[in-house]
C-alpha cells in the first residue's frame, strides 16, 4: 500500500482525466478538482485566453501556483492538465502529495476523443495528429516518472475505466479517511 493524502491523475489530453476522475472521486468520497478549471476560476479567464495573453510560459506559472495550492490539501482527486509534468517542481509536489495514476491513451484514441474540441490552445492547428505525437514524445517519460500506477484507457468508456481503476487502487493506495 502506498499512502498519500490525494489521488492525482496525469496523462495527455483526451486520456480521460476529467471524466474518469469525476467517477473515481465519487466512489472514493474525494473532492474532485480539475486543475485547469481551478485556474480558470482563479483568474477569471479561459485557458485559451491565458495562452493568448501571456503565452504558454505565463500559463505554466499559473498552473504551478495552482497545483501548489491544491496539493497542499487532502482528500482530493486532482486531474492535472496534460503539461503539468513539464515543470520539475510540479512533478516533485505531485509525487510527494499524491498517489499518481498515469492515464495513457494512444494518438488515435486522443484524436477521436478530441475531434470536436476547439478549446485546447495547443491543438489549434491543422496538424493535430503531429502535435499530439510531439507532445507524447516529450511528456510520456515524465508521466511515467511520477506514476505509481499506469492505466491504458484505449477502448474503454469512462465508466469502465473508472471501475477497473477503482479495483486496482483498492489494493495499491491507502489514505487516512478514504475508504477504498
Amino acid at each position: 500500500m502506498n499512502p498519500a493524502p490525494n489521488l492525482v491523475l496525469v496523462g495527455p489530453m483526451g486520456a480521460g482525466k476529467t471524466s474518469i476522475g469525476r467517477r473515481l472521486a465519487e466512489r472514493f468520497g474525494l473532492q474532485f478538482v480539475d486543475a485547469d478549471h481551478h485556474i480558470e476560476q482563479r483568474t477569471g479567464a479561459t485557458i485559451a485566453s491565458i495562452f493568448e495573453h501571456v503565452g504558454e510560459a505565463g500559463f505554466r506559472e499559473r498552473e504551478r501556483c495552482a497545483l501548489a495550492e491544491l496539493l497542499a490539501g487532502e482528500g482530493q482527486l486532482v486531474a492535472t492538465g496534460g503539461g503539468a509534468v513539464l515543470d520539475a517542481r510540479n512533478r516533485q509536489r505531485i509525487r510527494e502529495r499524491g498517489f499518481v495514476v498515469y492515464l495513457s491513451a494512444g494518438i488515435e484514441s486522443q484524436l477521436k476523443r478530441l475531434q470536436r474540441d476547439r478549446t485546447r490552445p495547443l491543438l489549434q492547428r491543422a496538424d493535430r495528429e503531429q502535435v499530439l505525437r510531439e507532445l507524447a514524445l516529450q511528456r510520456e517519460p515524465l508521466y511515467r516518472e511520477v506514476a505509481d500506477l499506469v492505466m491504458d484507457t484505449d477502448g474503454l468508456t469512462a465508466a469502465d475505466a473508472a471501475t477497473r481503476l477503482c479495483l486496482q487502487l483498492a489494493s495499491r493506495w491507502n489514505s487516512d479517511g478514504v475508504a477504498a
